[in-house]
Parts: structure tokens; sequence; C-alpha cells
């Protein structure tokens, strides 16, 4: 890339994209002319950065990361190794992907049919995780602060705050914006503070609960 700035051992330093401070990058990774990367960003062992991605700032490309020509990163995404960022994924800010987590973009592919045509878009949005080996099937809204599990297939979109697991993943509880589950199936793990009030006893954030309604107080 035209921004390279200087190399401190095997880290490769570069200009960041609009300018303002600096990205690093393994040397063993490949960054196309054209990807748009923001300052504070790391891309680690063996990852490829396609012309036209964006990826924000202070995010961690972990080792063996693919990331395609129309994908976006939001600022502060997290991403471990063995993961693909297909085109028309976009991950909003403070996203977490975990190990080998896989991304799809065509609901039925065929080898001898190309179908780039019928890419379908996945948006996972602000503060969401999802757990090792989950896949996300394309077409698919994870939404804010949702928890998918380790190795759940979601098909459908997932409810803000939702944790869901299984096969095709279902919701099973409900979770806070810190992570802490307060709710699973019938147990409330949370500190229920009034008949309809959970309360996070890890940072105190309070909820509305009802049912099928969870929701920030």
């Amino acid at each position: 890339m035209d921004n390279f700035l200087r190399k401190e051992g095997e880290i490769k330093i570069y200009i960041a994209s609009d300018g303002k401070g600096e990205f690093k990058v393994h040397e063993s990774s490949y960054i196309d002319e054209g990807a748009k990367i923001g300052k504070g960003t790391r891309i680690w062992h063996f990852s490829h950065i396609m012309k036209g991605a964006i990826i924000g700032e202070n995010c961690s490309i972990g080792q063996n990361v693919n990331v395609g020509a129309k994908a976006i990163i939001g600022n502060g995404v997290k991403i471990q190794n063995n993961v693909s960022i297909y085109d028309d994924v976009i991950l909003e800010d403070d996203v977490f992907c975990g190990p080998s987590m896989v991304f799809t973009n065509v609901i039925n592919p065929r080898a001898f049919i190309e179908r780039k045509h019928e890419y379908k878009k996945t948006i996972v949005k602000k503060g969401a995780s999802i757990g090792a080996n989950a896949t996300i099937v394309c077409g698919t809204i994870i939404n804010e602060y949702a928890f998918v599990a380790a190795g759940a297939v979601v098909s459908r979109d997932v409810e803000p705050y939702a944790l869901v697991m299984g096969v095709p993943a279902k919701r099973s509880g409900w979770v806070c914006k810190c992570g802490e589950i307060l709710v699973h199936k019938d147990r409330i793990d949370g500190e229920l503070i009034e008949k309809d009030k959970i309360k996070c006893k890890s940072c105190g954030s309070i909820y509305f609960f009802d049912g099928n309604i969870f929701k920030p107080i």
C-alpha cells in the first residue's frame, strides 16, 4: 500500500486511510490497494484485506481472516482466527466474532452456477457477539447486543439482547449489554427488583422484562 510508514520487527505500520493515526499489520498478511483501514487497528498473521473493504478504528483482525471487497466493519470490532467476512456483510461497532464462526452470502450455492448477483446482505448490529463455530445464514439481522452461542446456526433475525443457541438457533434467554446472562429459559439469573424489572448483578444495568419483551430502562 502507498501509505506504508515503517516496519518494527515483523509488524508493518501504515498511515490510516483518513490520514489520522496509524494501523499495524503483520508482515505475513496482504492488504490490497484501495482497502480503507482506521487508526489503531491491528491485523495479525496470514490475513487478506481485499480492495474496497472498509475497516474502522481500533479493530483486532485475527489470524487467517479474509475481508471481502464489499464488507464493512465498524469501530472496535474483534474478529478471532479463521473467519471470512464476505461481501455484503456489515459489522457495526463493537461486534465480536468468535474463532471459526461462519458467514454465508448465497442461500443456494452451486459450484457450476455463478450467483454473485444474488448475494444477500447480513447485518450484525452494535455490540452483538457471535460464538465460536456458529454459522450465520445470509440475509439475517443480528440486532444490538444479541448473543449467539457457540455452534448455533442462525437462519432468522435475532432480537436485541436475545441469547440464541442450538440448530436451528432459537431464543433461550436474554443478556445484558455487558454480556451477562440475565434470563436463561425459565431461570432468572439477574436480580429481580420488581415484578417486571431485572438488574444485572455485574454492571447494575436495569431492564424491563415481561416474557417476550426485554429492553433497557
